[in-house]
């Protein structure tokens, strides 16, 4: 059952590869010439697996395939099984190593030379197993190779296995790690604003530490302390006035870096913790120039967190200044 699986596997590589490879019309054709001769090794393998005696069974695998390298036919059918994985593996070697360098999509790349490395120890494992069943059937003892036999066969299937899947995983992953960088870049941001303008906060948010561990509805909260940080924009407007006006710039100023935005806010901050605002004016009524007029939340989520960064190097430095 173990190699009637392997066989059919190897078949299936060997379909997928050949639609990524060549044009559908002739993706069709190759692939059932190859799923035709797939089966008709399966069938001849599984009459042989029945045809060939005897058959001693051992306690372990290996001791099994040991005992029965030593009878002639049972080393013949063992070595028709290897052949046929290997001719499968050289395959997707071949096609998977020609798809890796065309490929454009990073983790399909990813998952092509990942297949192509998984098959060349797949072909390491098909070769010390030619050796070891040779090298029995010439009366040497080849039970030391079984643990390099067994290495090549899962560190090969283990990383066809990741090459398989990581392309429809593998983007996913990235978004989510993107996706919480991007949460935890906004935490110093978020939190001075909240400290400053509570009400700002949907919901009230765990502790500081606890902030840390991602959430489990991470889109949703990331998009949330977007908001958040914007309403937070928002209610410090007069603030910013005075701040800007205090830096000699008019309040509608649109600030041209996230560090000139860092150092505006927290001034504004500042100034609100001290009480002062400018007076009304229509410019200090404009909503603030600098964040909320990006179509894309993306590039909105980027460059927030370049403020936020720049806003926690400015509060590190104040606070190391401040302690020497």
């Amino acid at each position: 059952m173990t190699q009637a699986a392997v066989v059919v596997l190897t078949a299936a590589q060997q379909v997928v590869l050949v639609h990524w490879s060549h044009p559908p019309e002739q993706a069709r054709l190759r692939a059932k010439r190859r799923v035709l001769a797939f089966s008709v090794a399966l069938v001849a393998l599984v009459a042989l697996f029945f045809i060939v005696e005897p058959y001693r069974q051992s306690p372990s695998a290996e001791g099994t395939l040991l005992r029965n390298m030593r009878d002639v036919d049972y080393a013949g059918y063992l070595l028709f099984y290897i052949t046929i994985c290997a001719v499968g593996q050289v395959g997707a070697v071949r096609l998977s190593y020609r798809y890796a360098r065309i490929a454009r999509r990073t983790w399909l790349r990813t998952g092509m030379w990942t297949v192509t490395a998984g098959a060349s120890f797949i072909l390491l494992y098909c070769a010390i197993r030619y050796t070891q069943t040779i090298g029995t059937q010439l009366g040497f003892d080849m039970s030391s190779w079984e643990p390099a036999y067994w290495l090549a066969g899962d560190i090969g299937s283990l990383l066809q296995l990741f090459g398989w899947t990581v392309p429809s995983w593998g983007p996913a992953v990235s978004a989510w790690v993107a996706n919480y960088r991007s949460y935890l870049r906004l935490r110093p941001l978020w939190w001075a604003l909240y400290d400053a303008v509570p009400a700002i906060a949907l919901e009230p948010p765990p502790s500081r530490a606890l902030d840390r561990l991602p959430p489990s509805d991470l889109e949703y909260r990331l998009y949330r302390r977007v908001i958040e940080i914007l309403d937070g924009y928002h209610a410090l407007r007069p603030h910013l006035a005075h701040a800007a006006a205090r830096h000699g710039h008019p309040p509608d100023r649109a600030r041209h870096s996230p560090a000139d935005e860092a150092r505006f806010l927290k001034a504004a901050l500042r100034a609100r913790a001290e009480g002062s605002a400018a007076p009304p004016s229509p410019a200090a009524s404009v909503p603030p120039p600098f964040a909320g007029h990006r179509d894309d939340f993306a590039e909105e989520v980027a460059w927030l967190t370049e403020v936020a960064r720049s806003f926690a190097r400015i509060s590190s430095s104040r606070i190391t200044a401040r302690d020497e």
